[in-house]
């Protein structure tokens, strides 16, 4: 019996290159649907549906297709964005290729969503699906929004509320931390307690493989997350396993951590580093998610992964 075929957007990206070899690995078959003509592997068939917004032959190009999974639209690295590109092309335009799939006859919609639709870049509990959300940024409106979408159509959705992804190819402050760990200088990290949820590339795979064959009517949201989060000096050291080599952190007060920061100029990193956002994932292990790796695990495989710094 074939497996699900699957309409993939995003394709191209970081997480949607990611998708295309792991779900083809666990033996789905998949059709790329291209904005504009690109080079993909040859065992990839591929549509070409222009913007997402105007779509051109739709109804071809979700043909036979038992599933969408929809990954792109601006990422939070673009949060910047004026709000009402954000609505255009992460709310706008998600509803807009839903009601084509919906259509089509397609039987689930699996949209990527954020953490961000939830809270904002920090938070102080532990988060779960069943708080009220309260997005503080155009980005977080923007999939909140598109969510709400989905919930009135006539269409079994489901929004996964990812947290920071990692994986080859990630950018942002996760990719300035394997610099860090590649250095070869003790860091004074070792009394931060911030804790973060983090996201493998390869369990959000798993979580979409089994997302996309569940038997159970969904349309709701669901966190994606790591089993566990880490603080700072825990992803360091896991990446340093994972070059073989020691920790090397050691602590300074976090006040003085905060003025370095100040002090380069960068807010974000900041947060990330002396601020918690802890996501739980109960419902999809619920739901029989088994995640493969452990954040810990993951950051080792990373490293061992990537090319040897130039």
């Amino acid at each position: 019996m074939n497996k699900p075929l699957i309409a993939l957007t995003g394709g191209t990206g970081f997480i949607g290159q990611h998708l295309l070899r792991e779900l083809g690995r666990h033996g789905f078959r998949l059709r790329v649907l291209l904005r504009r003509p690109s080079n993909l592997p040859v065992e990839y068939a591929s549509a070409v549906v222009g913007d997402l917004m105007r779509p051109q032959n739709m109804s071809a190009a979700l043909a036979d297709v038992d599933a969408v999974i929809h990954t792109a639209g601006p990422s939070h690295a673009m949060s910047g964005l004026p709000e009402d590109d954000h609505r255009l092309l992460g709310t706008d335009a998600t509803i807009s290729l839903a009601r084509a799939a919906h259509r089509a006859g397609v039987r689930r919609f699996v949209f990527l969503s954020s953490v961000r639709a939830q809270s904002g870049p920090a938070f102080t509990q532990v988060l779960t699906e069943e708080m009220t959300p309260e997005p503080t940024d155009a980005y977080g409106r923007s999939k909140l929004a598109a969510e709400r979408g989905l919930a009135d159509l006539d269409l079994d959705w489901v929004a996964l509320r990812l947290v920071t992804v990692y994986g080859a190819g990630m950018v942002g402050n996760l990719a300035r931390l394997v610099s860090l760990a590649r250095s070869p200088y003790p860091l004074p990290l070792g009394g931060l307690t911030a804790r973060r949820s983090l996201l493998s590339v390869d369990n959000l795979a798993s979580a979409i493989a089994l997302l996309v064959q569940s038997p159970q009517t969904l349309r709701r949201p669901l966190i994606v997350a790591d089993p566990e989060p880490l603080t700072l000096a825990e992803m360091i050291a896991a990446m340093r396993r994972g070059l073989g080599r020691r920790p090397a952190v050691f602590p300074v007060p976090a006040k003085l951590f905060d003025i370095g920061l100040d002090a380069l100029g960068r807010s974000s990193d900041q947060r990330f580093a002396t601020e918690s956002l802890v996501a739980d994932p109960a419902a999809l292990i619920r739901l029989g998610w088994k995640p493969e790796l452990t954040t810990a695990q993951g950051l080792e495989r990373l490293m061992r992964s990537l090319p040897a710094a130039a």
